[in-house]
């Protein structure tokens, strides 16, 4: 099955994820309560509102339970295993980034 093609949109609706993916809006509100990694911003209002990165997330749920016949509790190990890498490399990041406050901080303090 294609994946379905995702507009070039900063935010998404739930009903436009919805639409692109295929699915019931009440579907993809119990998916963010299986889902740690499916966690939406919400608008002023109080409304869900997705990146692309979210719905790029809703697709792969969506081809993990439908398509390959996982169960949730699968799914969610699955996506777990897949993500492990990005959270290094974003934990090695944020200790950089750590480091350079630091140095920032201590140049400050010699200047006063």
């Amino acid at each position: 099955m294609p994946t379905p093609e995702i507009p070039d949109k900063l935010f998404f609706k739930i009903g436009e994820v919805c639409e692109i993916a295929g699915i019931e809006p009440y579907v993809l509100r119990f998916w963010e309560t299986e889902f740690p990694a499916l966690v939406p911003g919400k608008s002023k209002f109080g409304h869900r509102l997705y990146k692309r990165k979210d719905v790029e997330m809703v697709l792969k749920v969506k081809e993990l339970l439908y398509d390959r016949g996982f169960t949730i509790p699968g799914a969610r190990k699955h996506l777990s295993r897949n993500r492990a890498p990005q959270g290094s490399e974003r934990d090695k990041m944020l200790i950089h980034v750590r480091e350079q406050l630091r140095d920032i901080l201590t140049l400050l303090q010699r200047k006063t």
